[in-house]
């Protein structure tokens, strides 16, 4: 785990602001000076090992959160396949021809899905290129989520050069590929 000082400082006076605690306050429920919390606000300095537990629960978060300065450490889960995920939307579409698309099941799922997303998915699925965003879309989610997904699987399995460039440029980003 590399640790930053400065994002550390930040995310402690971030928490401890939100718990609208002054330095002196959280030095005195920890024991020590509002001095120490000061530098390590600033960066100057990290919190004691000895004490991380005890400022996480003051702050009413982990110690985690406070030395990865706020950032979701992502927690590996397992590895997926573009492939399948790309026929989970394929069953997704299959669903409407199954059932009926005026069907409420089908009807309800596909709004639902529209309205959180933002799109009209039902449009997204008649179309190539948008469906491929879709599974993009699913694999993102599933990074999130903490699966990873093979960089050459991925390409493999998209036509549309664009949505592989946007997993990679995602993938980067988030340190799943160099």
């Amino acid at each position: 785990m590399n640790i930053n000082p400065k994002k550390v400082g930040t995310q402690i006076a971030s928490l401890r602001k939100g718990k609208q605690l002054t330095q002196n306050d959280l030095g005195e429920r920890l024991n020590i000076s509002f001095q120490a919390v000061s530098k390590w606000e600033r960066g100057e300095a990290l919190p004691d090992t000895s004490i991380l537990i005890a400022l996480a629960n003051a702050l009413d978060t982990t110690v985690d959160n406070i030395l990865q300065g706020g950032e979701k450490i992502m927690q590996f889960k397992g590895k997926l396949s573009a492939k399948d995920t790309r026929e989970g939307i394929n069953c997704l579409e299959r669903m409407g021809y199954l059932l009926g698309k005026s069907n409420p099941l089908y009807r309800y799922a596909i709004e639902g899905m529209s309205e959180k997303m933002n799109t009209d998915v039902a449009a997204s699925l008649e179309d190539e290129y948008l469906k491929e965003c879709l599974i993009l879309e699913a694999i993102i989610q599933n990074m999130i989520a903490g699966y990873y997904y093979d960089p050459a699987d991925v390409k493999a399995n998209f036509k549309h050069e664009k949505w592989y460039t946007v997993f990679c440029e995602y993938a980067k980003k988030h340190g799943v590929m160099q």
